[in-house]
């Protein structure tokens, strides 16, 4: 049944983004291990798209979407109380941050303080609120979109929140064949996503998560992923390594890579498929090393080619 669902997943979302096969693949890993995901690329490349395609193909789920902006308010995020004027109460009105997936759009043209507002949910699945509490559903995946920071009005996401991401992806520009057949796709103004049908329940992605987690990971693949993780903390170039959470990000992640593959059990191969998005975006490099051309992503590129691989 799983499997079912990969492919479904999978056949849904690339009838709608086209040419972005092994990316889908790799966003869906993120669902299936329980992550969050973080999109950045330029406009028009489908960000948005993508998120309310996987939205749309699950039954039941209950899709937000958020658009983010300089004057957005954490109130606008988590909810806020308001007056009753019938009964001189406050009552909760939550906000769209109670949903099963929640599309942050832009997020990085919000101030890091509303940005904030997200960190607690998607650590503990859960959110604190005027002194209360309030618990989340199994199903809570968060897709983020951002535009480089270099551009206008943009702010650069905190260091916590860019950790709370279990990977970051790109989607790119796609083939000049690949873009014909998106104009295809619309040249009667219809939009594929439109076609999109939810045949997937709630409970069974929740059981394909749970069916994920059982994936087999021997002890020393274990050491391995520590140990690439680890590597980063001795790099002088970089001001800010990665942390135990990647270490465990990197786990989930090909544990689900695995199964969708039809694998009883993690090899070092599929880590290594997968260090990159998981690892890079968590880390913060110095000065020198970014004016001297170096980034996150090469950085981890060559501890993956130098890392003794277990036999």
């Amino acid at each position: 049944m799983a499997h079912t669902i990969h492919q479904k997943l999978e056949s849904t979302i690339s009838s709608v983004i086209k040419g972005q096969g092994d990316l889908v693949n790799k966003i869906l890993c993120c669902f299936a291990a329980g992550g969050h995901l973080l999109l950045e690329d330029y406009p028009g490349t489908g960000k948005t798209t993508l998120a309310k395609a996987l939205a749309e193909s699950i039954s039941g789920a209950n899709f937000k979407r958020i658009q983010f902006t300089p004057d957005l308010l954490p109130s606008d995020i988590l909810g806020v109380s308001i007056l009753d004027p019938r009964t001189s109460e406050f009552k909760f009105q939550k906000g769209p941050i109670f949903s099963n997936i929640l599309l942050a759009d832009e997020i990085n043209r919000a101030s890091p303080r509303t940005q904030s507002a997200l960190l607690e949910v998607m650590a503990e699945k859960q959110a604190t609120i005027e002194g209360i509490t309030h618990q989340f559903n199994d199903l809570f995946f968060v897709i983020a979109t951002q535009n480089p920071v270099e551009f206008r009005g943009t702010y650069p996401l905190p260091e916590a929140q860019m950790d709370r991401f279990m990977m970051q992806c790109s989607l790119g520009y796609v083939e000049a064949d690949q873009e014909i057949a998106i104009l295809t796709d619309q040249q009667t103004g219809l939009h594929p996503i439109d076609s999109v049908k939810a045949d997937i329940t709630i409970e069974e992605v929740t059981q394909w998560q749970r069916d994920v987690a059982q994936i087999h990971i021997s002890e020393e693949l274990k050491r391995y992923i520590v140990s690439l993780v680890g590597a980063t903390r001795e790099l002088p170039e970089i001001k800010l390594a990665a942390s135990p959470r990647a270490s465990l990000a990197l786990m989930k992640v090909s544990q689900a890579m695995s199964y969708m593959q039809a694998q009883d059990f993690v090899t070092p191969d599929i880590i290594q498929a997968c260090a990159v998005e998981v690892i890079a975006h968590r880390l913060v490099l110095d000065a020198d090393a970014k004016y001297s051309g170096k980034s996150a992503k090469s950085i981890v590129q060559t501890l993956i080619a130098e890392a003794p691989v277990p036999a």
